[in-house]
């Protein structure tokens, strides 16, 4: 299944460089008058990512599709591989030749945007007729801060459930149809496992990523995405009940290094009591963990929001296209809700258009492991956002991370290491 993608501190750094040689931070006024209300008509590019090794038949039946319904249109489909998306992305903008209808997710699209090398489809009136028929937390998903609307076509969509050991919540004295739903719940829960297990068993594997504090109810930036500040005292809160946690054998000893790998085979051999997965996971566990698959439970991470996190990707379509019209009525036509239905029928992702997920598809367990993790993510994305911020790179997520892990070791409070954190990142942040 096509997993969220993410870029690399140098490609984002890339992106950005490469943005600046278009000379259009402005906005590339000299395409603003192309029209986009017209006739479909000309040729245009349609690029993806990742996607013609497992899906070639699919998306060369929806161009036919496409251009049988308009004929004055021709698509030539590209496909790019996952490796160093975002530096063939910064190529084409550098060189003029950005695809007309291109696949990015927020944090490619952002850099693009600024540049004025989007179309902003909540001013396009093309594009904006067809808002309604996407939920609205799809299309709050591809809406960037600071710039004032959408910039991309809502398309699929991806949350991942949380697993928990339901024999290791009873062994623990806690009732195991009922996971914690709020981060209250879930320290809660944590320490009684520690307690009851002597210590042997912790509820968690990782320490806190950027979406928990999300999930926490943090406000991670400012309204126009120029500065973080998950450092305010409701994040300080959130790292200080992690380290309490942590001393207390509620957090596995390895959490400062674990990887996703480690983690998973920690929850694998019952040392940890809760960890994320998914469908091929089920699958792993019913060969090499019976017992364990038998006493499984699937439920959302906590929040303290109510809402639960997502990833989102979406069609953009190039400002400087020549045929903006039939750009826009293409990424329309592949986002709409008979088209992404059929697409997630095929792929291991959920439809962004309203109603999809209402379907009995994705409401009823057929009795397969598919059928129970799609069942229980579909009900997630309902009201679900995509909590990490669009700029935020993965050398900012790094410093996070490594500040952290100094709060959980004692050598920095909580607090500075929120506020050092957070310094860093902001002058990342004005670097690029």
């Amino acid at each position: 299944m096509p997993a969220p993608h993410r870029t690399t501190a140098a490609t984002a750094l890339l992106l950005a460089a490469a943005l600046a040689l278009t000379g259009c931070g402005t906005g590339g006024e000299e395409a603003a008058d192309t029209p986009a209300d017209g006739k479909p008509e000309g040729r245009i590019t349609f690029q993806t990512w990742n996607l013609r090794a497992k899906y070639k038949d699919y998306f060369e039946g929806l161009v036919r599709d496409f251009e049988k319904q308009y004929p004055d249109v021709k698509v030539t489909w590209l496909d790019q591989p996952a490796e160093h998306y975002a530096d063939k992305l910064g190529a084409d903008a550098a060189a003029g030749t950005l695809p007309d209808v291109v696949n990015v997710s927020p944090d490619l699209s952002h850099p693009l945007a600024k540049a004025g090398l989007l179309v902003d489809l909540d001013k396009e009136k093309a594009a904006a007729r067809y808002k309604d028929e996407y939920t609205p937390e799809a299309w709050e998903g591809n809406t960037l801060p600071g710039l004032g609307g959408a910039y991309s076509f809502p398309w699929y969509l991806n949350t991942g459930p949380l697993f928990y050991n339901k024999k290791l919540f009873k062994d623990a004295g806690l009732d195991p149809e009922k996971p914690p739903k709020t981060y209250d719940d879930l320290f809660a829960a944590a320490e009684t496992m520690a307690r009851v297990s002597g210590g042997r068993i912790a509820t968690l594997a990782g320490t806190p990523s950027i979406e928990d504090f999300g999930r926490y109810g943090v406000r991670l930036m400012n309204d126009d995405a120029t500065k973080f500040t998950y450092n305010e005292p409701k994040g300080v809160e959130l790292l200080t009940r992690y380290k309490q946690l942590y001393d207390h054998g509620g957090l596995d000893p390895q959490a400062l290094t674990n990887t996703p790998e480690k983690s998973g085979q920690k929850f694998l051999e019952r040392k940890v009591a809760m960890n994320p997965g998914s469908a091929h996971d089920l699958d792993t566990f019913k060969k090499d963990a019976p017992t364990l698959y038998r006493d499984l439970g699937i439920t959302d991470a906590p929040n303290n929001t109510g809402r639960p996190n997502m990833y989102v990707m979406g069609l953009a379509v190039g400002r400087r296209s020549p045929h903006k019209a039939a750009a826009i009525a293409f990424a329309h036509f592949v986002t709409d809700r008979r088209n992404q239905e059929a697409f997630a029928h095929r792929v291991a992702v959920f439809p962004s258009t309203r109603g999809s997920l209402d379907g009995p598809y994705w409401t009823r367990d057929d009795g397969t492991d598919e059928g129970r993790v799609r069942v229980a993510s579909a009900r997630m994305l309902k009201g679900a956002v995509n909590y990490t911020p669009v700029v935020m790179s993965d050398e900012m997520k790094t410093v996070l991370k490594n500040e952290v892990a100094k709060a959980l070791q004692g050598s920095k409070s909580p607090r500075q290491a929120l506020d050092d954190a957070v310094a860093r990142s902001n002058q990342l942040l004005r670097q690029d």
